[in-house]
Order: C-alpha cells, then sequence, then structure tokens
C-alpha cells in the first residue's frame, strides 16, 4: 500500500490543504488526476519561505519540495480515496521562487522527483518542468503541480 510505504520511508501524508482563493485542490478528468499547485504548508502554516538562493538553501527547498509533494498526494486521495489507484505519476512542474542568477532548479525539483520514485517506483517515474518564478504566494520556495493517471 502507498500509504504504508509513505510512513516507511519516514514521512507522514497530511490533510489535504485548503486552497488559498477561489479554486479547488485537484479535478479528476477522465484517467487523470491534476491537482491545483501546492506549497509546502504543514498544519495550514508554510514550513519554510523566501527566495531560494538567497533565503533558503538548496537543501531546505529540496525539503520544501518534498511536502509540496505530499501535499500534491493528500489532494489526490481526497479526490480518489485510496492512493493506491494510481497507475502512473505522469507529470510534475515546480515553480521555483528563484533568487537573482540561482539557476539550480532542476535540482531543488528532485526533491519531489526522488520522494515519488521512492514511494512508487517504476509508476512514479515522470516527466517533469522545473521553472525559476520572480514571486510565489505567501512568498513560498515553491509550488509543485501533479498530473497522475488511475486504473
Amino acid at each position: 500500500m502507498i500509504e504504508e510505504k509513505i510512513i516507511e520511508l519516514g514521512y507522514e501524508l497530511p490533510e489535504a490543504p485548503k486552497p488559498l482563493a477561489a479554486y479547488i485542490p485537484a479535478l479528476k478528468v477522465d484517467n487523470l488526476i491534476f491537482t491545483a499547485g501546492q506549497l509546502p504548508t504543514v498544519k495550514g502554516e508554510l514550513k519554510y519561505t523566501g527566495k531560494i538562493g538567497a533565503d533558503l538553501s538548496e537543501a531546505d527547498a529540496q525539503k520544501a519540495a518534498e511536502i509540496s509533494a505530499l501535499n500534491c498526494l493528500s489532494v489526490i486521495k481526497s479526490v480518489i480515496g485510496n492512493l493506491d489507484q494510481i497507475e502512473q505519476v505522469v507529470k510534475l512542474t515546480v515553480f521555483v521562487n528563484s533568487a537573482d542568477y540561482f539557476t539550480n532548479q532542476p535540482k531543488v525539483a528532485n526533491g519531489a522527483s526522488e520522494l515519488i520514485a521512492k514511494i512508487f517506483g517504476e509508476k512514479g517515474k515522470h516527466v517533469r518542468s522545473a521553472v525559476g518564478v520572480n514571486e510565489l504566494p505567501l512568498n513560498a520556495p515553491l509550488e509543485i503541480e501533479m498530473i497522475v493517471k488511475i486504473k
């Protein structure tokens, strides 16, 4: 079971974060689930803030990416009820709140990608975009969207 694997790895699947504005956290379209962008929030509070490469180290940014990826999984669970229904993680889009001249967005995004691979194995291999941005809501260091295919 996927949730047991998450616990085995030393993580916890959080409650699905509440939307910050007028949108829904995840949407099922045929056999795909699309998430809204998820921030590294824990119990409604940002765990990390600031620009990566200035206010936040790459190592902390990778931890923030893990939290955001887990939040993506929690909103997916809120739609399908059970993460074991995930047949394939299709895509991650990682928006990185980057300091000037910071160019290691892919390394930051690896925090999420590597965790997803540990959780799902072959089913966790996905395509990805890692994009540097000037600002994010609430001064979040990153935001992640996920697309999964379900059985």
